[in-house]
């Protein structure tokens, strides 16, 4: 397992990302990049792109506050998202960087790259999907669904939306909209949709059930075994196909 800090620019402003991938899969292989929730990249992050990196990804739990920032506590992380999030285009633009970063690597099949995120994290690779971004798979895991304040392009991603179905950030009319939205812009999607279940259900930490944000076991073993399927049929299909 090779891991490094991986930095891109979008041409204002600098990240570093964490960059996984093992050395026993001969390329070049798929990629997966891994938006971080709202405090940005962290150790889950990381841990994931290690995990996915085993199974034959590169993987880069990327950065979108510029120079590997992480918050350091609700606040400060609150502050940060205000700012990615006042003009989705920026947040789109950041995405795009880490996109265009990974897809350039020697290693790197530039026609099977995919795109994961939670929370804030599925907002941005759902905002990715909307730009046309030729990425094969797009997964916003407890994602916020509200649409950008720029036209959404033909999506060349197959979606998969996996919800909390009493996410209080993403109500019933909210996921509803997007459906709308992906009706009208992409040919393959899907939503996996969890019974009481909240908002960040895949974060060991989330304990607050009164404001509908609490971890649930259940749900984050049936999510991984859905973006894991997902994932391997979107990116890994011709080459298990050949196998």
């Amino acid at each position: 397992m090779k891991t490094d800090a991986f930095t891109y620019s979008d041409g204002v402003e600098s990240f570093i990302g964490h960059l996984a991938w093992d050395e026993r899969f001969e390329g070049p292989t798929p990629a997966v990049l891994i938006a971080p929730a709202f405090g940005g990249l962290g150790p889950f992050e990381k841990a994931l792109a290690e995990e996915l990196a085993g199974e034959g990804y590169v993987a880069l739990a990327l950065d979108y506050y510029g120079h590997g920032k992480r918050a350091e506590g609700p606040e400060e992380a609150r502050a940060l998202m205000a700012g990615v999030t006042a003009d989705r285009q920026v947040l789109a633009r950041r995405m795009l960087a880490a996109f265009e970063a990974v897809e350039a690597m020697p290693h790197v099949d530039a026609s099977r790259v995919g795109a994961l995120g939670f929370c804030l994290g599925g907002k941005a690779v759902l905002d990715l999907a909307r730009t046309g971004a030729d990425i094969k798979a797009c997964v916003p895991i407890h994602g916020v669904y509200d649409a950008p304040n720029f036209a959404t392009q033909k999506m060349r991603a197959s979606v998969l939306v996996l919800h909390g179905w009493n996410d209080p950030l993403a109500p019933p009319e909210a996921l509803s909209q997007l459906a709308e939205e992906l009706t009208t812009h992409c040919e393959d999607w899907q939503v996996l949709g969890f019974g009481h279940t909240g908002h960040a259900f895949t974060n060991p930490n989330a304990r607050d059930a009164a404001g509908g944000m609490m971890y649930s076991e259940r749900a984050t073993e049936r999510s991984w075994v859905a973006l894991r399927n997902f994932l391997a049929e979107k990116l890994q299909a011709e080459v298990l196909s050949d196998a």
